[in-house]
């Protein structure tokens, strides 16, 4: 499981706000309708990083510069990570006020995030956000979401939102995600995949179960995504998580909604 860097701890009831003005002021980053008319320049922005521990949980929330520079995608993390906080606290809750008056005391509950960047062009950001959480049972659960901002429109999508469909990514990549899925398998399991298999970690899974993140070489487009499958996706919780990466072709780029076309280039 992926343990979260942190850069900065504060107290939780400091974060306990959804207002961008707020989550870019504890991000460093100064009001632009307020800013001050004179040449000063306005403070840099910095990483933002929150832990919480009781009893009953541990709570830890981060993003990187890159977004406290952006207050709307830093207000829209922070309203992320005051539902994921609220909904952490409900269930440890639950579990803590079930067990009262019985010999059993429940687990420590704990939910983090950790967002990295992937890309950062002139007009998108992509990131990817790092998630692992644990309720008491045999093990915790772990995974990674895509988040690409677009700067000009001032809006959220997920990498697959880039593209036409899911299915017009599959097609685009055609036998390239299962050949590479099931290589990475065989060195995993030590044995070969089975053609035809019914096993359901054996069958290649389709796009709508993956986080597909958009990364770049160059520092202007993007030219080249990652497919990821989290644990019980493409294989058993013991062989873990699987990032197959992939160059942009043609294909790859016909697939791209027009509005994020210019976007994208052909890997070199």
């Amino acid at each position: 499981m992926r343990a979260p860097l942190f850069l900065i701890s504060l107290a939780l009831s400091s974060a306990a706000c959804s207002d961008s003005a707020e989550y870019a002021d504890k991000a460093g980053v100064s009001d632009r309708a307020t800013a001050s008319a004179s040449a000063t320049a306005a403070p840099a922005a910095e990483a933002y990083a929150v832990e919480q521990e009781t009893e009953r949980y541990q709570f830890a929330y981060s993003w990187p510069a890159q977004v406290a520079a952006e207050p709307a995608l830093a207000a829209f993390l922070g309203q992320k990570a005051d539902a994921m906080r609220a909904e952490l606290e409900q269930e440890a809750d639950e579990d803590w006020n079930s067990s009262q008056g019985s010999e059993w005391t429940p687990r420590q509950h704990s939910a983090s995030e950790e967002w990295q960047v992937v890309a950062d062009l002139p007009g998108y950001l992509s990131l990817s956000g790092h998630l692992a959480t644990y309720s008491g049972g045999a093990h915790g659960m772990y995974g990674m979401q895509s988040l690409v901002w677009d700067r000009e429109a001032g809006a959220a999508m997920k990498g697959i939102d880039l593209f036409n469909s899911p299915v017009a990514l599959e097609q685009a990549l055609g036998n390239r995600l299962c050949d590479t899925l099931n290589a990475a398998r065989e060195e995993r399991r030590g044995m070969e995949i089975e053609e035809g298999s019914d096993d359901m970690f054996d069958k290649c899974p389709g796009l709508d179960e993956a986080s597909v993140l958009v990364g770049s070489s160059n520092g202007k487009t993007f030219d080249r995504i990652t497919v990821y499958f989290g644990p019980y996706v493409a294989g058993a919780y013991a062989e873990g998580d699987y990032e197959l990466d992939f160059p942009v072709t043609a294909s790859v780029v016909d697939a791209v909604k027009p509005a994020h076309a210019r976007a994208f280039s052909v890997s070199r």
